[in-house]
């Protein structure tokens, strides 16, 4: 059975860091593409981040361009998001996703997902 789950997500100021966690386990998700999604409260949920497993190559939002980071390790079958100059705007439920396919005109569609986590809490004050 396929599970993800998110852990790092907190309280922190503007300006802040934090790194979440996505620990997927049931099968090996090196040829899959892992990547993180976000919902706020009464907004739909948006895409932030994806990492793709052949390659690596990463495709961010534009709103976290630049400030956050997705990355993975392979061994342990974990993607992470290094989030940096942390806004207000920011918060949300982070969701970690992982998908069998990829495709670069789609990787930013929730229904193009197989897998989800639970999701962790990011607040960022101001």
């Amino acid at each position: 059975q396929v599970q993800l789950v998110e852990t790092g997500g907190g309280l922190v100021q503007a300006g802040d860091s934090l790194r979440l966690s996505c620990a997927a386990s049931g099968r090996t998700f090196s040829s899959y593409a892992m990547g993180w999604f976000r919902q706020a409260p009464g907004k739909e949920r948006e895409f932030v981040a994806v990492i793709r497993g052949s390659g690596g190559s990463t495709y961010y939002a534009d709103s976290v361009k630049g400030r956050f980071t997705i990355s993975r390790d392979n061994a342990k079958n974990t993607v992470y998001l290094q989030m940096n100059s942390l806004k207000p705007e920011d918060t949300a439920v982070y969701y970690c996703a992982v998908r069998r396919s990829f495709y670069t005109d789609n990787y930013y569609k929730m229904r193009q997902y197989d897998y989800w986590g639970q999701g962790t809490q990011v607040t960022v004050s101001s």
